[in-house]
């Protein structure tokens, strides 16, 4: 399952089997049979986990974005969704099992980052030559982009801004005389490069998120603040669409009536939305924001669902962030060597995914991106490293969603309240 799950990643990202120079020359079905494979492998395997909050609430999620199709009417689209969000919760299920030691979290980081430095170096090409090898021009005439799920710039400088973490916390293991951490350097130098190359201003803030989430883990609050403030000040000098980021620019502009129509979706329906897939359909617009899509099209039950999904995904690295120590650690002393540096490395890797999350979680909520099987793929090496840590750490932190089935319909109406006056606000501005 493992090795199907590892070529399943590069599939997902490379798309060898869209490129218009092998069209027809590719004798069998290269995606659809390696996750057939994992999923056999998986079935017969004695090792399946379910144990992490997220399994059943990804289901769930699946449920409300098919119910919300049936409740307005139209019982065929819960099986377009079921064959097209499908995918990310088998995705999600077996690459969270089949990545359950460090060792293998570390092989699948390492296909994430080495597919993403490809596409990297094809968008290079691209601005070298007007095109790349995979036929794929400029966009715009000056924003590189690639084919498939990739096809549009945020989406590659969003594949970018993820994998940057990962590349730097894999310099970090060293080794080879220090050329490992010479290689990784310089994936991470071609990653950012390709996020410049992008134009995407939603990547470039999930930059400065990422930068000013691990000024907060390192130095606090008030340090986090000033370096994000100084990385975007860095940003807006150079020569970018985010230098037109401002409310009153008509694509900001665009962006905040899209999320007001929105939220007035959700008004008019606010139990299971008005469909998944509908936003586009009642507004010209798309929601240019994965919150405010989500909720539009689940409405209450389905945004609650998916909110603690995330939520999860961000408090079980955090949690491991948090603890020096070892889990059931009193007193340092008492902590053998090789596990407590053992424990680092889980808090360091811990981190860099956690790093990647937010990243992510920030460029969406300036673009629709709640449905992509890149943020399920990435959610799931987040619950993979958790559980592989409990395993090891009884004593760490466990997650219960019974515990806290109040919590997050809390949360989720505050978080609505919040961008409900957010958004008047940012009207009133403009």
């Amino acid at each position: 399952m493992f090795l199907f799950m590892l070529a399943f990643i590069a599939l997902i990202i490379i798309r060898p089997q869209e490129y218009p120079a092998l069209a027809g020359t590719i004798p069998v079905p290269l995606l659809p049979l390696s996750i057939a494979g994992a999923a056999a492998c998986w079935l017969f395997s004695s090792r399946k986990t379910f144990a992490a909050p997220q399994y059943l609430l990804l289901l769930a999620f699946l449920l409300a974005l098919m119910m919300s199709k049936v409740v307005n009417g139209w019982m065929g689209g819960a099986l377009m969704v079921l064959s097209r969000f499908g995918l990310c919760v088998v995705a999600f299920v077996l690459i969270a099992n089949a990545m359950n030691t460090r060792r293998r979290i570390h092989a699948a980081m390492v296909v994430f980052c080495l597919c993403a430095l490809v596409l990297a170096i094809h968008g290079i090409d691209q601005v070298r030559t007007g095109i790349g090898w995979t036929g794929a021009e400029l966009s715009q005439g000056t924003r590189i982009q690639y084919i498939g799920i990739f096809g549009d710039p945020n989406d590659l400088g969003l594949l970018f801004a993820m994998c940057v973490p990962m590349a730097l916390y894999l310099s970090g293991r060293g080794g080879a005389m220090g050329l490992r951490r010479l290689f990784w350097w310089a994936v991470s130098a071609v990653l950012l490069y390709g996020i410049v190359l992008t134009d995407s201003r939603g990547t470039l803030l999930a930059v400065a998120a990422m930068v000013g989430v691990y000024i907060w883990m390192r130095r606090g609050v008030v340090a986090a603040g000033a370096m994000v403030a100084a990385a975007l000040g860095v940003m807006m000098m150079l020569p970018s669409r985010l230098q037109q980021m401002e409310v009153g620019e008509a694509s900001a502009m665009g962006r905040v009536v899209s999320w007001y129509h929105g939220l007035q979706m959700f008004f008019g329906k606010p139990v299971l939305g008005v469909g998944a897939g509908a936003y586009s359909d009642i507004y010209y617009l798309t929601a240019h924001n994965s919150f405010v899509l989500v909720l539009a099209e689940s409405g209450f039950i389905g945004f609650s669902i998916w909110i603690a999904f995330l939520g999860y995904c961000i408090l079980m690295p955090l949690a491991a962030v948090r603890s020096p120590l070892p889990p059931g650690t009193v007193d340092p002393a008492d902590v053998d060597p090789a596990v407590m540096a053992d424990w680092q490395v889980d808090r360091k890797l811990a981190a860099a995914l956690m790093l990647s999350m937010c990243g992510f979680l920030a460029a969406g909520f300036f673009l629709s991106r709640s449905y992509v099987v890149v943020l399920y793929m990435l959610a799931a090496l987040v619950t993979a490293q958790y559980w592989d840590m409990k395993t090891r750490h009884p004593a760490l932190q466990a997650f219960s969603l019974g515990h806290d089935i109040i919590r997050w319909p809390a949360y989720t109406a505050a978080g609505i309240a919040g961008l409900y006056v957010g958004v008047k606000v940012l009207l009133a501005i403009a």
